[in-house]
């Protein structure tokens, strides 16, 4: 009987681990979703060695990576291997049916010599303009991959300008000895030839589908670390991203104008924004017409950053169907943040958020804010709405815990554009050093109580 018995639990107990290790990540989702189309590759490989690329950080290998990746899409697909070592490179562009393997113990660093990344039409902040190529990019191309154990290192450093009151004084030292110049007043750090205006983000998919980023870690970009652009059917799984806290604009990841997307089992640490929701700024935004749309994140942890998870404040082309779950922000400025302007337009509608656990958030655990950047004056008149007027709208936050911050709920809109059927449940906030604001609302509803109108 006792064998019996025992044999028994075993099996329940299998049976518990096998259906948390096969959870489906769309269970539960609250709208309907087409499931992301994933990508597949020619059982074919390529080292990187076998097109002369060289290892120990000494030889610049990026002419033999990129042949490594025209070949094999060129013969129809399949993956070209990194292997273990340090290797040198300037700009990799990935190809239609490629998947770009890292092996354990591949670290690619990318060369701080300008001249290796040309200057290119792009955008930058959801506006058109004039960068550095992407380290990583790809345009236009269909089942693409990243995936395997290795690290890209950007080394932004080199581009990056450096706040003094952001970095320590070891850092200070350290950055400030190689060249460069200091702004009149002494506190930021400029690098030398133009590099801070053509900063590129370290990756820049633009226009791609079927998109997989599996495994690898991403760190030190010199702009945002992985920005996907207009990008249908992207998977981003156990990433991790991992940017300085004082590196200027250094987002760890900003999908912008993407439809079908799945973000899950990430780590972040960035210098500014976590997960961020864009979708282009102002009239080019808007003109663009493409918002971001049917999002899933589940499973991600968020350590320091402007916030842990972001919608806006770009997001002219609007941001609908994202679902936030089960995730993890740990010492974030804030939590969750929503945030735009007048002259955004744009509309942010269906989102929904549960089961978010925070701790040591520096600001406010929920920020929702109309007045990103500008002060309210309280005498000026309230401008009629129009398509430059952003809307937010049936946003829906339950289950959320959180230790220590500024303020608990911070949520402003506009006169003309209040928050609109908001509801936030079960929302618990200890160690709160400051009242809640909550001014420009209408039906927000708060652990039951519902709030209208300019003030709380």
């Amino acid at each position: 009987m006792k064998n019996i018995m025992r044999n028994m639990l075993v099996v329940l107990l299998t049976l518990g681990c096998t259906t948390s290790a096969q959870a489906d990540v769309y269970d539960g989702v609250p709208f309907n979703i087409d499931k992301v189309k994933a990508t597949s590759f020619l059982n074919y490989n390529l080292s990187i060695v076998e097109t002369g690329a060289v290892k120990g950080g000494k030889v610049l290998c990026t002419e033999a990576i990129n042949k490594a990746i025209e070949t094999v899409s060129k013969r129809g697909g399949g993956r070209v291997i990194i292997p273990s070592g340090l290797w040198l490179t300037g700009a990799i562009t990935l190809q239609s049916n490629v998947e770009l393997h890292l092996e354990k113990g591949a670290i690619v660093a990318f060369t701080t010599d300008m001249s290796q990344y040309p200057i290119v039409e792009t955008t930058y902040e959801g506006i058109p303009a004039r960068k550095s190529l992407s380290p990583i990019n790809a345009k236009n191309a269909e089942n693409i991959a990243i995936t395997g154990y290795g690290i890209f290192d950007g080394q932004g450093e080199a581009w990056r300008p450096l706040k003094k009151d952001k970095a320590n004084t070891s850092v200070w030292k350290r950055i400030t000895a190689q060249g460069g110049s200091l702004t009149s007043n002494g506190n930021t750090w400029i690098p030398d030839d133009k590099r801070e205006v053509m900063r590129p983000n370290l990756l820049k998919f633009e226009s791609c589908n079927r998109v997989l980023l599996e495994g690898c870690t991403f760190k030190n970009s010199a702009a945002w670390c992985l920005h996907p652009v207009m990008c249908n059917d992207l998977t981003i799984d156990n990433v991790k991203v991992m940017n300085p806290e004082y590196g200027q604009n250094g987002d760890a990841l900003d999908v912008e104008s993407c439809n079908r997307v799945i973000i899950k089992d990430c780590m972040f640490d960035a210098g500014d924004d976590g997960i961020c929701m864009k979708s282009g700024k102002d009239k080019a935004g808007r003109d663009r017409g493409l918002p971001t749309q049917n999002v899933i994140v589940r499973d991600c942890q968020v350590m320091h950053g402007h916030g842990g998870f972001v919608i806006g404040s770009e997001m002219s082309g609007g941001v609908r169907n994202v679902w936030v779950k089960n995730c993890t922000f740990d010492g974030t400025d804030a939590g969750l943040r929503f945030k735009s302007t007048r002259g955004r337009g744009g509309v942010v509608e269906d989102i929904y958020v549960e089961d978010i656990q925070m701790l040591n958030i520096t600001g406010n655990a929920l920020t929702m804010d109309l007045y990103y950047f500008v002060k309210e004056d309280a005498n000026a008149p309230v401008p009629a709405v129009d398509e430059t007027t952003p809307i937010f709208k049936n946003i829906y936050i339950k289950n959320v815990a959180c230790l220590g911050c500024n303020y608990g709920l911070y949520i402003k809109g506009l006169p003309e554009s209040p928050f609109e059927n908001v509801v936030i449940d079960n929302f618990y906030v200890d160690n709160c050093s400051k009242p809640d604001v909550i001014e420009y609302v209408k039906n927000v509803k708060i652990n039951g109580e519902t709030f209208t109108g300019k003030a709380f």
